[in-house]
């Protein structure tokens, strides 16, 4: 036979023992709470204090070990000045210390080749340089390049 509306537990009734069940379990799971926590109070503040200084310990990690931003490097405006480099021959410079060729430092700035060996035969004057090694060492002591 069909079950007919009103015959049986309503759905109201279900709810208020749903609820009166999941009460005791609430109520139970607490009064069980309180019995771990006070036959083990002493482990969980060491855990506690523990977790204090592992999150310590990671933030100080980060701030001390992050990468810092370089100060920028200025090439050292004085010495460019007083030795008489030009912009074009700064240039070059920079191009020299990437270890380009000639002809690859004469495509990059648009120049001819003996336009290059006339700016690297100026820099060797002016840096006291017989090669381009020793122009590079000298550039890098003055602070001109990195």
């Amino acid at each position: 036979m069909p079950k007919r509306r009103g015959q049986g537990p309503g759905w109201k009734q279900v709810t208020a023992y749903g609820g009166l069940l999941a009460a005791g379990t609430l109520a139970l799971q607490w009064l069980d709470y309180r019995r771990l926590a006070r036959s083990h109070m002493d482990e969980i503040a060491i855990a506690l204090v523990a977790g204090g200084f592992l999150v310590l310990g990671i933030v100080i990690g980060i701030r001390a070990f992050a990468p810092r931003a370089a100060p920028p490097f200025d090439g050292n405006p004085q010495a460019i000045e007083s030795l008489g480099i030009t912009p074009r021959e700064l240039a070059v410079l920079r191009e020299l210390a990437a270890g380009r060729s000639n002809k690859e430092i004469a495509i990059r700035l648009a120049v001819s080749p003996n336009t290059i060996k006339t700016h690297v035969a100026r820099l060797f004057e002016k840096l006291g340089a017989a090669r381009r090694t020793d122009a590079l060492a000298r550039a890098r002591a003055l602070g001109i390049l990195p």
